[in-house]
């Protein structure tokens, strides 16, 4: 069930509509009403209904398009519950929409980094065969550094050889990657050739 706020129209200011998914106006003392919706419209991410008399929608309509309007007529209550329940739907699947824009973009940004790793993987792999080249070196000849330096370069050597094995990984991820997307490709393709088979 959803968090529910009630406030008159004495005690309201401009930031009570802020933070709620909707917003209910109903009557309200004279003069109040057109401050009151006019800051609920600005509210983003707020749905806001009013509910009024019939003769005033029109002139409502005109002044605040991006208000659901009400009639208070015969089963006003009813109607009012169910623009409530469709625009909290909406406000629900905006915010979904949002998150899901924002986890592509996040997937893009991933991606872009992916790639530039998948470019860059050669040249890493070049260094780090430097790397391991000296470092063996160096400790095949015991005798021209001192033990201090000795183990300096082992720790070298053997973080080299991690960043290595993890360099490998990063192929063998790379790799199954590109197979999986070929295999997906086959599948859509089979399947774009059933369809076209049964047309």
């Amino acid at each position: 069930m959803p968090g529910i706020t009630i406030v008159t129209s004495d005690v309201w200011h401009a930031g009570s509509g802020a933070g709620y998914d909707l917003t209910i106006v109903g009557p309200v003392l004279e003069g109040k009403r057109a401050s009151i919706l006019s800051r609920c419209g600005a509210a983003p991410g707020t749905a806001s209904v009013c509910v009024a008399d019939e003769k005033d929608l029109p002139a409502l309509h005109a002044e605040h398009p991006h208000i659901l309007l009400v009639p208070m007529g015969d089963g006003w209550a009813a109607t009012l519950i169910l623009v409530a329940i469709e625009a909290l739907r909406r406000v629900d699947a905006v915010a979904r929409a949002q998150s899901a824009e924002r986890q592509v973009l996040a997937s893009q940004n991933h991606a872009t980094l992916g790639r530039y790793m998948l470019e860059m993987r050669p040249s890493v792999n070049n260094a780090l065969t430097s790397v391991l080249g000296n470092a063996d070196l160096l400790l095949l000849e015991p005798g021209r550094v001192s033990g201090e330096s000795r183990e300096q370069i082992q720790t070298i050597h053997t973080m080299a050889l991690r960043l290595n094995e993890i360099m490998q990984r990063f192929s063998s991820l790379a790799a199954e990657m590109r197979l999986g997307e070929k295999e997906s490709q086959a599948e859509t393709e089979e399947v774009s050739d059933r369809f076209a088979g049964r047309t």
